[in-house]
């Protein structure tokens, strides 16, 4: 199998410099069913309204046309590899944006995008694993690391008051690394933890779960989950039982489906998820409103970003094969250079052609670091009257 992948990359590759005057397809592919299936479809839009901007510039390679195609990871490790693979293999894409979960992102990196010299830039895959993973130069993400939001939630729940609490996590790579790095951050700054506990997605019934978080006490509970599986119903379990009330919600869980789901029920819950009050966020925001979707969504934004970057990347190289356009990803979100806004991509796409130097901050404020990874804000979150109010940006 790895041997027909490698022969369909290098037929991909020889694709993408011969049609460079005519049309690429870039992947999409996010978990569009399974835990965080209400995240997808504000981050598709935004991966997809980058890709009309380009096509509408005329711009990239010499009026380069840019088309979407979608594949479900379903926040899943196999159905992630299958989904990969039919995207390269199938469908001829010429980089791929994704995948949403960093259980998912993993296999679909090391198995499919690494053997097939695949770029791939997730706008979601949080886990702290991926910082360094060995990818060939292949895999960058413009979500910042677990590493950093641990931490940031640490300081979001002192600075609120509370000192002590209960921390449930969803069983797979994402929680495990959020909730050890939220752990370790939360002692260091004088807190105290007093249980970490893993669930699984899936299940009628947490009773027990919430029972022994509740056993162990704590002053709020952090849900380390997914927002269309576990999470809500360790939530539902909590307050049915009486045994938290206030929750903590990281990027994860939230959404419009978490008000949805209880509204006012917890108020007072707070939270934050990867986002900032950039003038590049604000112009998105318009923009994504003007195509007809909600650009504040989770990870909307990022989305927007990564396939942005994969396109810039194309342009300051000549060519849309991924071994070629790869090495200038990092080089196109940062300094020297005139600094692009959301909306700005055909005015990146002249400079690129001309030789000149660009800093695309874009609609995150994107700055990479060491390895492709974002540094990052985060946007602080609170539920008021049943609906998630932000309430400032760390």
């Amino acid at each position: 199998m790895k041997k027909i992948l490698l022969a369909s990359a290098a037929t991909v590759v020889m694709a993408g410099v011969a049609n460079a005057q005519e049309s690429i397809t870039l992947g999409v592919l996010l978990g569009f069913t399974g835990p965080a299936e209400s995240l997808a479809p504000g981050m598709a839009d935004g991966a997809e309204l980058a890709m009309a901007e380009v096509t509408e510039s005329g711009q990239l390679l010499g009026g380069t046309t840019v088309t979407s195609v979608r594949g479900d990871s379903g926040c899943d490790a196999s159905l992630s590899v299958a989904a990969a693979e039919r995207l390269i293999t199938s469908d001829g894409v010429s980089g791929i944006v994704g995948t949403l979960c960093s259980g998912a992102t993993i296999p679909a990196l090391t198995n499919v995008a690494m053997p097939n010299g695949m770029v791939m830039i997730s706008p979601s895959a949080t886990s702290p694993a991926l910082s360094t993973i060995e990818d060939n130069g292949l895999f960058f993400r413009t979500a910042p690391s677990d590493a950093r939001q641990g931490v940031v939630m640490a300081q979001n729940i002192l600075d609120r008051g509370f000192d002590s609490v209960a921390v449930t996590y969803t069983n797979n790579d994402y929680g495990q690394g959020l909730a050890d790095s939220f752990a370790a951050a939360f002692e260091e700054l004088g807190g105290t933890v007093t249980l970490v506990a893993s669930h699984e997605d899936g299940r009628a019934d947490y009773s027990a779960e919430v029972g022994a978080l509740a056993s162990a006490g704590g002053d709020v509970l952090v849900v380390a989950g997914y927002i269309d599986q576990g999470g809500p119903g360790i939530i539902r379990a909590a307050l049915d039982t009486g045994a938290f009330d206030t929750f903590v919600l990281p990027d994860g869980m939230v959404g419009n489906a978490i008000t949805d789901a209880f509204g006012v029920e917890i108020n007072g819950s707070f939270g934050q998820f990867p986002g900032t009050d950039s003038e590049g966020a604000g112009i998105y925001f318009d923009l994504a409103e003007e195509a007809g979707f909600d650009g504040t969504d989770a990870f909307s934004a990022e989305a927007y970003d990564a396939a942005a970057l994969i396109l810039l990347a194309m342009q300051a190289a000549g060519s849309t094969a991924p071994g070629d356009y790869a090495e200038h990803v990092m080089d196109m979100a940062n300094a020297p250079g005139e600094q692009i806004l959301p909306g700005q991509l055909g005015r990146a796409l002249e400079l690129i052609a001309a030789g000149e130097d660009i800093d695309y901050v874009g609609a995150t404020a994107v700055e990479f670091i060491g390895g492709g990874e974002s540094a990052g804000a985060y946007r602080e979150i609170e539920v008021v009257d049943g609906s998630i109010e932000t309430v400032r940006f760390r």
